[in-house]
Parts: C-alpha cells; structure tokens; sequence
C-alpha cells in the first residue's frame, strides 16, 4: 500500500511537473488547455481585445457562470462539427464544440452581443472564435480554424488563437470528446481578469451601452448623408425618404395582387449589392404579403405602373440589426433602391 501510495505522489508530481513546464513556456497571457481524446489545443485569450467573451468561455470553463451550476462547463462535450478533408469532406473549414446537447442547438440559456475587433481576424489557422446563428446570438459554442476564413471576419467574435496543438485540430474528428478545458494565468495582467457571473454582467452592460451608442451615433452620421446627398426628398411618416424620378400612369397595386418590380439596390457609401437590371428580368412577389422587406411594400403600394422613383428605406423597415449575405450589408443599414413598377397581374 506504501508503494502504491509512492507511485500515486510519483504520478501527481510528473503530471504538475509537466503542466508547469508547459505554463512557463507560453509566456505571460490568459490561456485556456482543450484537453481532447487527441491531445491537447492550446489557446491564447484574447481577454484585452474581447473581455466579455473571454470572461464567458473562462467563467463557464470554471465553472463560475451561473448556466454552468459550480461544475466545468465544456468538460465531457463533444466537437459536435467538424469540417475537414480527414473527417471526409471535401475541403479543411474548421472544428466546432461547446454545445451541451451535443447536436450544435443547445447553449447556456442566455446570449450576449459580438464583440468584433478590426484587428482580430480570421486570417490563418489556429482562430478561436465564436459560433453564432447571427448578431447578438453567442452563447457557449465556438470553433477553431483549420484554414484561414476571411469571410467570417465582421460575422463572428474573434477572441483567440491557438499557440501549442494545431496539429490535434487538423486531426479532431467529429465527435470527438473535449475531457477537460484549464484555464492558465500567466502574469499579474492575466491574474487580474476576473471571469465570474459578476464580472460578465457588468462587462455586458457595458458592451450593450458602447454597442447603442455607436449605433445611434451612425444613425445621426448616416441621417447628416442622407441630407447632404438627396437634399430634395420627400419623407413618409414612417421615415422612407423617396424622390420620383418618373411619374406612373397606371393604377397603384391592391394588397396581395402580384407586382413586377425593376431596381438597384445599393449602400449609402454607393456600394452596389443587387440589380435585377443586369439579371434581365425584374423581381415578382405579392405586394403587402409581407414577401419583403417592409420598406419595399410600403413603397410598392403606393406607386403607379410606370413610375419609378429613388427611395432610402431607414434599417428598421429594412434588416434591422441583422447582417445579409455573408455581410454585403451591414447591420443597421439605409439601403437606396432605385426602383421602377413594371406591372400588375
């Protein structure tokens, strides 16, 4: 029993031994151990540049959010995606977990808003960012690169990298099982991140404070355009600024009637996203059905066959908050179209 005792402290010591080694190679910094079936990822926390989600994948690593209930949150989770040429798809994208339900629906009860840094991007292998079904939607899952996704820059929050074990995430298969994430501090700046329950609500209230501000601050820069560019427009009660070009002579369509409708849609900086011109054919839908966008049949009710007319639809009659096609258009837009009505069937 004695020597078995040995062996256990014998044990004990190697394994510190080992993890020391490995702290004090990496240099001062926030760093988080992915323990996997594989192996070990090692990644570096971007905890300067993206303190709140840094906070939230520490605090439930640890066990110190509220969702987690006292015990390691990824701990026993799987890597529930992964798109790979090893795993058999056609082509290296990126290795995805911390879903509890294992089947990349679930999450911790709560989200919180992005937190996109201009200099954190998804430039190379290694990124660690957030997994999200859109704006403001991150909750505990996240993935790790595999190949360089520049177009997910704007999309998703950056907020690591890794620095020791790409070749595990190269190798990770689907359902492949994360046993254990360790959290490392390295220097006085990394002991002094506090990451608890207490420390995300206040780095969240300052986030949703800073993230209104700004939008409200492009609002008031995008309305001052607006004004300067199309001094001449007219606006509607529900804030569509709109010009005729060329005056209708036909009927305006009823609600639910079918409408064609030629236009060019682009960005206050000018930025063409889509023409139907140049596709040759114009768009057809059922006016006021509710098919698009609210500005849109707003508009298109009250228009004439043959009239077209410039109209600047405001974000909340257009996408609001959300980000369309792969970012093309940013959240929060005034989209300009540049629209004609063809006809009523």
């Amino acid at each position: 029993m004695r020597h078995i005792k040995f062996l256990i402290i014998g044990v004990i010591i190697i394994v510190s031994a080992v993890e020391t080694v490995d702290a004090q190679t990496l240099g001062d910094g926030l760093f988080a151990r992915i323990t996997t079936n594989r192996g070990d990822i090692v990644v570096r926390l971007e905890y300067e540049r993206a303190p709140l989600t840094v906070c939230n994948f520490v605090a439930l690593a640890e066990g110190k959010m509220n969702a987690a209930r006292g015990k390691p949150y990824y701990d026993g989770l799987i890597f529930h995606r992964v798109i790979s040429r090893g795993n058999g798809d056609a082509q290296d994208f990126m290795i995805q977990g911390g879903c509890p339900q294992g089947t990349g629906r679930g999450g911790p009860g709560y989200s919180f808003p992005d937190e996109i840094d201009p200099v954190l991007k998804h430039d190379k292998p290694g990124i660690l960012s957030m997994a999200n079904a859109g704006p403001g939607t991150n909750g505990s899952q996240f993935f790790i690169t595999i190949v360089p996704t520049p177009h997910l820059d704007g999309l998703h929050t950056v907020f690591g990298q890794v620095v020791q074990g790409q070749n595990i995430v190269n190798t990770t298969r689907r359902g492949d099982k994360i046993n254990k994430v360790t959290i490392i501090r390295n220097g006085a700046a990394a002991n002094n991140f506090k990451a608890d329950q207490e420390n995300f609500d206040r780095l969240l209230k300052q986030t949703e404070t800073a993230a209104a501000n700004k939008v409200q601050a492009q609002r008031q820069s995008d309305l001052a355009k607006i004004k300067a560019d199309y001094p001449n427009m007219q606006q509607t009660s529900s804030g569509i600024f709109y010009t005729i070009q060329k005056q209708g002579t036909g009927d305006k369509p009823a609600r639910g009637k079918n409408v064609s409708v030629h236009y060019t849609g682009k960005l206050l900086s000018g930025n063409v996203f889509d023409d139907s011109r140049l596709r040759g054919s114009p768009i057809e839908f059922q006016a006021g059905a509710g098919r698009v966008i609210q500005g849109w049949d707003e508009t298109v009710m009250d228009m004439r066959v043959g009239e077209r007319r410039i109209v600047i639809i405001p974000p909340e009659l257009a996408y609001g908050e959300r980000a369309v096609g792969n970012g093309l258009i940013p959240p929060n837009s005034f989209l300009i179209f540049d629209m004609e009505l063809v006809n009523i069937k």
